[in-house]
């Protein structure tokens, strides 16, 4: 289990690679953030910076969409499957 940790930031950030490049000329992303897609039914968007990243906290929402979805997720972006209250709650608390 240890050793998934590490593969699955590595993806991540390779994802996130891939989400700037095509979100960079994009101006509702600013830099230092990333748009992530919320929900477990209806997805929203939203704009987090790339700080949280590395929060343990955040590593188990990312941990969660690897188990659902993998890392090819048709959405295009990555996509957390949480509700929304209970992402706004934890990202609130970790930029505080």
């Amino acid at each position: 289990m240890g050793v998934r940790l590490p593969s699955m930031i590595s993806s991540a950030k390779q994802i996130l690679k891939l989400q700037f490049r095509i979100t960079r000329d994009k101006p509702d992303v600013p830099k230092g953030h990333i748009a992530v897609y919320v929900g477990e039914t209806q997805r929203k968007r939203f704009v987090v910076p790339i700080s949280v990243l590395n929060h343990p906290s955040f590593n188990d929402l990312l941990k969660r969409a690897e188990e659902e979805f993998g890392f090819n997720h048709p959405m295009g972006g990555l996509t957390i499957p949480c509700r929304e209250d209970a992402f706004l709650n934890l990202t609130s608390r970790l930029q505080a």
